[in-house]
């Protein structure tokens, strides 16, 4: 397969109880659809089975691919996916699958053009969470107004883990990203707009997983942290330079 329509990138570290149902909901509906598509899974430093259970379905689906990054990080296995993915879109999609995979059309062509970079929102008009905890969704709601103020003005939601980006909007931002861990997310975003690149937030309705891996306050620290790094490389005219 030279160059899908769809690829879909799945970060995936230590998700041997998560990735077989996700990988089973997500094939059961790519293949229903018109356009080719492939499904990256990005394995990094799993103590687990994980690489184990995706090469098990790689073995069965030639539509799926298995990489293995040998660091953890999110940020560090999106990009990874992201630049050896061949798709025209390039979508990428957290492990637990908390917004379901029959959402994913919203983000490219037809249902919507034009657009660079589509990232779904938990805080759009007409998204909907659900079973989220009000401390949870308060401390989130912290944490964007954080990001607003210091970096991404007029973005509601950036930590959402779901997240389209044409191929050029991909080959621009990710051989640029410098951050491995949770903040990758702002860094991209920024990276997209120092670029002119379009962002548009997708409502969507999103089911709280309680066996998230974040943790509120010790992330929300190292995200001021990190902020301050991209503003620093921002300055010293690291994006700018050619990858």
């Amino acid at each position: 397969m030279n160059s899908p329509f769809l690829s879909i990138i799945i970060p995936a570290h230590n998700e041997e109880t998560r990735l077989p149902q996700t990988l089973e909901q997500a094939l059961a509906f790519l293949k229903t659809q018109a356009y080719d598509f492939e499904i990256l899974v990005v394995e990094n430093g799993s103590s687990d089975r994980t690489f184990e259970i995706a090469s098990e379905f790689a073995r069965a689906h030639p539509s799926l691919r298995v990489i293995r990054e040998g660091l953890p990080g999110k940020g560090r296995a999106v990009r990874r996916g992201m630049l050896e993915a061949k798709g025209q879109y390039r979508f990428m999609c957290d492990a637990d699958l908390s917004m379901s995979i029959e959402q994913v059309s919203r983000f490219f062509p037809p249902a919507l053009e034009g657009v660079d970079i589509a990232i779904a929102s938990r805080e759009a008009r007409g998204a909907v969470r659900v079973d989220e905890p009000l401390y949870r969704h308060l401390g989130g709601r912290v944490i964007n107004f954080v990001i607003r103020l210091l970096i991404l003005p007029g973005l509601n939601d950036t930590q959402c883990g779901f997240k389209c980006f044409t191929a050029e909007a991909a080959q621009t931002i990710f051989p640029r990203q410098t951050l491995a861990g949770w903040s990758f997310d702002i860094e991209m975003l920024f990276i997209a707009r120092r670029f002119g690149l379009s962002v548009r937030e997708i409502p969507i309705r999103w089911r709280f997983d309680p066996e998230t891996k974040l943790s509120a306050v010790q992330d929300a620290f190292k995200m001021v942290r990190d902020i301050f790094h991209i503003h620093g490389a921002a300055r010293r005219g690291v994006y700018d330079r050619h990858p």
